[in-house]
């Protein structure tokens, strides 16, 4: 029964926030402000974020191989666009990986924040990679669960659809940020 409720609910919830266009969210919900700190003990706060510049929120984890797919193209964004975009990849789900190592290896300039199981909660972001863009009003202009389903190609191995995925993800991420920016400088 508390199963049933569940299911019907997350569906009715995904229904809700279903995109009338790519990467546009039927109705913009506004981003649950939070304090984190980074690995090196800097606090880290949503709303301050946001007012310097649109932030995207990468839910990751070191294992996940969408998550690694994608974040080379977070990545490319982020220098795209230099200091008119953050990336806060708040790393979730995984208790085995090291997330400083792998950004740090991985040569990525996101802010990463770990233990973000609170923060993945707050925007009931349960699997990874979970991907938002917060504008500077705080409010929550993309949803990567908000994009249309590809198909995907017959079989494969989890790396080889993520790889088919991310490069489709990233251009809606381009897409929205490309308009939260030019609203931005009028």
């Amino acid at each position: 029964m508390r199963l049933t409720v569940l299911a019907i609910s997350l569906t009715l919830l995904m229904s809700c926030n279903r995109a009338t266009d790519v990467g546009t969210p039927i109705d913009v919900k506004t981003a649950v402000d939070w304090t984190m700190t980074t690995a090196d003990g800097v606090p880290v706060t949503l709303s301050q974020a946001v007012s310097e510049q649109p932030v995207i929120l990468l839910f990751w984890a070191t294992w996940c191989p969408y998550c690694k797919a994608l974040m080379p193209h977070l990545q490319s964004i982020r220098l795209e666009h230099g200091e008119n975009v953050k990336v806060l990849a708040i790393h979730f789900r995984d208790d085995k990986g090291d997330p400083v190592a792998f950004i740090r290896d991985a040569g990525y300039d996101f802010t990463l924040l770990p233990n973000g199981e609170d923060v993945a909660r707050l925007y009931e972001v349960w699997g990874t990679p979970g991907v938002m863009i917060v504008d500077h009003d705080m409010k929550i202009r993309f949803n990567l669960i908000t994009l249309p389903q590809r198909d995907l190609p017959g079989g494969g191995s989890r790396g080889s659809q993520a790889a088919y995925l991310a490069p489709y993800w990233a251009a809606e991420i381009r897409k929205t940020l490309g308009v939260v920016l030019g609203e931005r400088s009028e």
